[in-house]
């Protein structure tokens, strides 16, 4: 048994030593170069900043619940700088950065048709006041008219 014991752990030593472990990478013996911490209390701002000897940075500036903006980077695996810039307010939290995804393009029949809901706003407003006019059925005592098709949402153009 003995015997066994000694050959797992010789097995899972030599293991351990042949991979790289992480406290072997240079992120691991990364200094602080800088920092700094400010809170004020009067007026609930802050304010912070720390950088390290690998590369990653972080500042950001604000008032505690109320707003905040500011910036980070480091550096991936691939030597590739990543920065990124943020607000946060009543907006919602906004970052910029050239690694974010972007948004696909609005398909055009979406954005004529956008267009022309917001040229034509009394049009809607009409067909909500007076049904969707001939064709139509009418449901319960509301009086309410829907598209022969029985969606109410239909609208033809």
């Amino acid at each position: 048994m003995f015997k066994y014991q000694l050959v797992v752990l010789a097995a899972v030593v030599f293991l351990g030593t042949s991979h790289s472990a992480p406290s072997d990478s240079a992120d691991a013996h990364a200094e602080i170069r800088s920092y700094v911490n400010e809170i004020k209390q009067d007026d609930n701002s802050y304010k912070y900043q720390f950088e390290t000897s690998n590369g990653i940075a972080q500042q950001e500036q604000g008032v505690g619940g109320y707003y905040a903006s500011g910036s980070s980077q480091y550096y991936t695996p691939e030597g590739q700088l990543i920065q990124l810039t943020y607000t946060a307010d009543e907006n919602g939290f906004q970052p910029q950065g050239e690694h974010l995804p972007t948004p696909h393009p609005i398909p055009e029949a979406i954005l004529k048709s956008l267009e022309w809901n917001q040229a034509h706003p009394e049009e809607e407003v009409e067909e909500h006041h007076h049904g969707h006019g001939g064709g139509g059925h009418s449901f319960g005592d509301q009086g309410h008219q829907f598209p022969a098709s029985g969606l109410p949402y239909e609208k033809k153009f």
